[in-house]
């Protein structure tokens, strides 16, 4: 019961992009299509989900253990990046069409603040290593949610006539 209660929380109620507006960049950036919106949920997903896992075994492992939880945030940023730098030659090999459409995007899920966000989320809550992958996953899923919908609304604001003074950024 626990697990789906996280999940349903995580996706929908406490939304990380439309509840606690993290990760906006990459939001308003690659929402232009849904292909390319699904193409950043996964690749959101994957860095998320290995990002929490790998950060918190280094919280509980080596910076807990050894006391030197004030180089939390520095080395969390290091092992996203290194992260998205893998899930980039990943992509580029894997799929060209995606990674060339995902284009200086990509690179920006390093700056992602809902990937940072949430293993720092896991680490105040004191969340297990099972909980904190189901909060993670869910959190990504949440997070393709949001971005797929407004990606939906923008495809679909492109298909209608609009008034001219309402057409395009406010």
């Amino acid at each position: 019961m626990t697990y789906i209660l996280i999940i349903v929380s995580a996706i929908f109620v406490n939304n990380i992009v439309l509840s606690q507006f993290l990760g906006i960049c990459p939001f308003l950036g690659v929402s232009k299509k849904i292909d390319t919106a699904l193409g950043m949920s996964g690749a959101v997903a994957f860095v998320m989900t290995i990002a929490t896992i790998v950060t918190y075994l280094i919280q509980v492992f080596v910076l807990d253990a050894y006391n030197i939880g004030y180089l939390q945030t520095i080395t969390f940023i290091l092992v996203i990046a290194t992260l998205v730098q893998l899930v980039e030659i990943v992509l580029k090999k894997v799929s060209p069409a995606l990674y060339q459409a995902l284009g200086v995007f990509l690179p920006l899920i390093t700056t992602n603040c809902a990937i940072l966000g949430v293993a720092l989320i896991v680490i105040q809550k004191d969340m297990s290593l099972l909980v904190s992958i189901v909060y993670a996953i869910s959190s990504a899923i949440g997070f393709g949610v949001a971005l797929v919908l407004f990606a939906g609304i923008r495809e679909q604001l492109t298909l209608i006539k609009m008034p001219k003074g309402m057409d395009g950024t406010p």
